[in-house]
Formats: C-alpha cells, sequence, structure tokens
C-alpha cells in the first residue's frame, strides 16, 4: 500500500476540504427494516460459516497468535496504519450489540453500528454485491457460532485531519455503489459463479486491481475496465495479474489453478505472503465446485490490452554454469551459496516443496517487491490436507542491499527467465518498509511482529 505516491495525502487533504461545510452524514444507505434471525437455526449457522470462509473475514480479522476474529491486525496504508476491528459477539468490545440491520450495512455499505462510516480497508465495495440472504447466515454465525472475545479495537496511526471519517461518506458514494451482481448472459453457471465468488465475497480485486489517488479500485469487475485483476501493490507485496497474459495466468492450466487454491501450492509454485493466508483461511475450504467455478473464471479472462502473451524463447545455460562451477558473477555464487540446496542448480525446486524458480511469474514479474520482501522477510506455505506440512523460507535479511539486488537479479534473469533489473536501492527501500511496519495487537494487549 505504502508504494502509492504521497500525493494521495494530499488527495485526501483537499477532499476534506472540499466537502468540509457538509454536516450530515450521507448514511442513507443502511437498511432500517428489523428482521428477526433464528439464532438457534443450525443449517443457517453452518450456511453463514461457510459464507465466513469465502469472505475470509479472519485472515484480516484476526491478529497472529491472536483470538479468532479479536481483531488487532495492523494494516499498512500511506499514512499510517489502519487495526482490524473486534468482530465477535462481545457486547461491550464487538459487534454483539448490532441488529441485523446493522450488520448488512457494515458488511455491504461500510457503515459502523454508530453511523460512522469504515475504511476502505474493508472490501465493502465487493460485498456490496452480496445478496441479504447470505448476509442473514453470515449474522447468525457470528452472532451463535462465534466466540466472544472482550478486546477493545486500536486507534489507527493515521495522523489528524486525515483520520476523519465523515468524507469517507463521500468517498463511499463516489467509489462504493450500490450494486447487484449482473451475471455474463454469454457465459455458462459455472463461469458466472466463479465471477461472483472473485467479484464478491472472494473480493479479489481489492488486492489485484490497482488503486487511484484516492485509493478507490479502478475496476470492480471486467466491464468497468482492463483494470480490473491486472495485477497491484498492497502491504508492499506485489499481487500478481490474474488475466491471460504471460507474467499473469497465461501458462497455468485450470488444473493447476484448482490446485493451487486448493492447496496453495502446485508442482512448479507456493503461496506466500498475503495468498498464503487466503489458502490458509479461507480457499481450501471451498467445495470442489466452488474452487472449480472460480479457476475456470479467471483462466477465460483476457489479456490486458498490450501485454505480452507469451515470454521470448532462451536457451538454458544457466544449470550447466553452476554444475561446472562457473560462477559468471556474484549473485551466481550467492545463489549457490544460499539458494541451491532447496531451488537446486536448474531452478526446478522440488514438487510441492520447495517452489521452482525458473519459469516463475511471480519470479520474473515486472515489479520485483515480492521477491525483495520474502528474500528478506521469509515466508511460510500454508499447511492443508493435502500437504500437512508447512515448509518456510528462511529470512535472508542479514545480506547486504548489494548482494541481495546481486542475487535476485541472477534468479529473474537465469534458466529461462527474463525481467528488468533491480537495483540496491530497491532493496533498501523495501527494507525500510518492512522494519517500519506497525505491530500487531492480540486479545492480551501484547505487541508483535
Amino acid at each position: 500500500m505504502r508504494t502509492l505516491h504521497k500525493s494521495l495525502i494530499a488527495a485526501a487533504v483537499l477532499f476534506a476540504v472540499a466537502y468540509g461545510g457538509a454536516a450530515v452524514l450521507p448514511q442513507t444507505r443502511v437498511p432500517d427494516t428489523v428482521t428477526n434471525v433464528d439464532l438457534n437455526n443450525e443449517e443457517l449457522i453452518k450456511q453463514g460459516a461457510y459464507i465466513a470462509r469465502t469472505a475470509d473475514c479472519v485472515a484480516c480479522h484476526t491478529s497472529p497468535n491472536g483470538a479468532e476474529y479479536a481483531g488487532g491486525l495492523a494494516m499498512e496504508t500511506p499514512v499510517g496504519a489502519i487495526y482490524s476491528t473486534n468482530i465477535t459477539p462481545d457486547k461491550e468490545t464487538g459487534i454483539g450489540n448490532y441488529s441485523l440491520a446493522q450488520f448488512i450495512g457494515a458488511v455491504k455499505h461500510g457503515v459502523r453500528g454508530d453511523g460512522q462510516a469504515l475504511y476502505p480497508a474493508m472490501p465493502y465495495p465487493s460485498y456490496a454485491i452480496m445478496p441479504d440472504e447470505d448476509l442473514t447466515a453470515l449474522y447468525a454465525y457470528f452472532m451463535a457460532a462465534v466466540k466472544p472475545v472482550k478486546q477493545q479495537n486500536a486507534d489507527s496511526t493515521i495522523p489528524p485531519v486525515l483520520n476523519w471519517r465523515w468524507p469517507m461518506a463521500w468517498w463511499q458514494l463516489v467509489f462504493a455503489p450500490e450494486r447487484d451482481f449482473v451475471p455474463d448472459p454469454n457465459a455458462d453457471e459455472e463461469i458466472n459463479r466463479g465471477a461472483y465468488l472473485v467479484e464478491g465475497p472472494g473480493h479479489c480485486s481489492a488486492c489485484h486491481t490497482p488503486r487511484g489517488i484516492a485509493y478507490q479500485e479502478l475496476a470492480l469487475k471486467l466491464s468497468d475496465g482492463d483494470e480490473f485483476l491486472s495485477g497491484a501493490v498492497i502491504d508492499g507485496w506485489r499481487a500478481k495479474s490474474l488475466r491471460g497474459e504471460a507474467r499473469g495466468l497465461a501458462s497455468w492450466s485450470q488444473e493447476e489453478l484448482e490446485q493451487f487454491l486448493s492447496t496453495g501450492r502446485t508442482d512448479k509454485v507456493a503461496a506466500f505472503g498475503a495468498m498464503a493466508d487466503v489458502i490458509q483461511h479461507s480457499t481450501q475450504y471451498f467445495t470442489p465446485e466452488d474452487i472449480s467455478s472460480m479457476a475456470k473464471y479467471l483462466k477465460n479472462l483476457p489479456p490486458v490490452k498490450g501485454r505480452e502473451t507469451g515470454m521470448p524463447a532462451k536457451t538454458d545455460t544457466t544449470t550447466g554454469d553452476l554444475l561446472n562451477g562457473n560462477y559468471t558473477s556474484r549473485g551466481a555464487l550467492l545463489y549457490t551459496e544460499h539458494c541451491t540446496s532447496c531451488h537446486r542448480a536448474d531452478g526446478k525446486g522440488v514438487e510441492r516443496i520447495f517452489p521452482a524458480l525458473d519459469g516463475n511469474s511471480a519470479i520474473f514479474a515486472n515489479n520485483a517487491q515480492s521477491v525483495i520482501q520474502i528474500t528478506l522477510e521469509g515466508g511460510k506455505m500454508p499447511g492443508t490436507p493435502a500437504d500437512r506440512m508447512a515448509f518456510t523460507m528462511p529470512a535472508f535479511n542479514h545480506l547486504s542491499d548489494r548482494d541481495l539486488a546481486e542475487v535476485i537479479n541472477f534468479i529473474r534473469n537465469s534458466w529461462t527467465n527474463q525481467a528488468p533489473e533491480v537495483r540496491a536501492v530497491d532493496i533498501a527501500k523495501i527494507r525500510h518498509f518492512v522494519s517500519g511496519k506497525a505491530p500487531h495487537i492480540n486479545a492480551t494487549g501484547d505487541q508483535h511482529e
């Protein structure tokens, strides 16, 4: 997120000033009907539990080592950190006093129970297409099946003026319109189901679609523009393009996508960063039918106009050089010292254990932020019934900026890979970002990285 230009700060100030005379928030979209929900209906609660998985509520509303749904996860923005809120049914610190109407207002329209606007870190622009029937089931699940946890919500670290909430109400009117899911009449039922999951509860666009100067997603669905799912940077990670181009999903089969969404791994790649959390908490619990629908929909997305759909051919000379001890660069020597034991001299890794580096679109992406960040921080694969051993990658932040640039450039341009050069200053910027992340907070009040 911090990679957005500082012009966002100026835009936020101008936006607030422009509407500074407003006295009344335009919160007319919150439903005011009162509906009784049967909190003893086991089928309804079970349905709500599944919807919570499809919406991945737990990933954002649970801090590391914290109680489920109690909040405290720090989310970086260009102007400070926002902490996720307590959405357990605790009546003092959570949502235990929310009516169904208030719950729907928060999830679909970004309006808290007290009428204040929620920051768009909450993906309500995507949740807007979810039907009220599904949100009724979700409400039943949270009120009847989630354990109440007493944990006060933490204030954001956004500075005064910029942390005013009332301008967000106007932002919502402009950038988070009321809308319904519109099936594609030319697509089959399975693709339309996948489109709904991707556009709505799965909120894939929140990470994979670039944002504008006002932090709005530039497209919420394919018909909104070519920016939809075209790749973006969020919390320092490069969320790859999910479109049908070479640096997107062109080389993926539908079966590989299904395998990845279900297990976080294929024979060649593994989920890391924020996507590992998505697999861990959400998509591994999807029904096979929903996994198939999502994969089929994503594989049917066209490439972004002007982007290459295939990579230029390149002969692998790297493997032979490494095996013969011909270290043609410092990067090659560093790779041999630190990386070959897992990723091998041929860059192919080990199937479903150590991901391949050769031919991995996350490696040769034009934007190298994810490669840099995982090299600095390390990572851990999600654990699923298909692969119960969650392998970890160590952090290499002990290496200098120059050495990291050397080895990353070697990886991004060896074997059949081709990618733009990374500089030491690029490493330094990501290192500074990683070291400056706000700590998370758990239910004991402890702070931890």
